[in-house]
């Protein structure tokens, strides 16, 4: 990758020695191509489960930690994270991602179109399984209730 520069010498001859600057042109192009990749591809692996939730008046939850997040979509299906599982699958899929750990925060994203029972029988797997920080996800509310 070394240029060479020629000079000529006192008896008239051409001497080549290294060039010793280096190029970082190249080196910089390719890091910007790849930081507009990145910043394009990451909302698109945040996708999850579409689920129409219900509205309330509760106020956020704050933690440091990323919680694991259960859905229920319409049709009564049961994800972890973005993939379905069986709900007799529930607990140890859960141990298993939180590496043991009863002590993970779960969220239960339930769609507003399904049936209660089916949400308490998901959170009373999750229970069973030894965690304890279970909370349901909810919206807030656009306007407010009554006008």
């Amino acid at each position: 990758m070394g240029a060479t520069v020629a000079t000529r010498g006192a008896r008239g001859r051409r001497r080549h020695r290294p060039m010793s600057e280096i190029n970082v042109t190249p080196m910089v192009d390719v890091m910007l191509v790849l930081l507009v990749i990145f910043m394009v591809a990451a909302p698109l692996l945040t996708v999850g489960v579409q689920v129409d939730l219900p509205k309330t008046q509760a106020s956020e939850i704050q933690g440091e930690d990323e919680p694991l997040v259960v859905s229920v979509d319409a049709m009564g299906k049961l994800f972890l994270e973005d993939t379905e599982v069986a709900l007799a699958d529930l607990g140890p899929r859960l141990l298993a991602v939180s590496e043991n750990n009863p002590e993970a925060r779960v969220f239960v994203r339930g769609d507003r179109a399904i049936d209660y029972g089916r949400v308490m029988a998901v959170m009373g797997m999750i229970n069973q399984a030894g965690f304890g920080n279970v909370a349901l996800i909810t919206e807030l509310p656009t306007e407010p209730e009554g006008e």
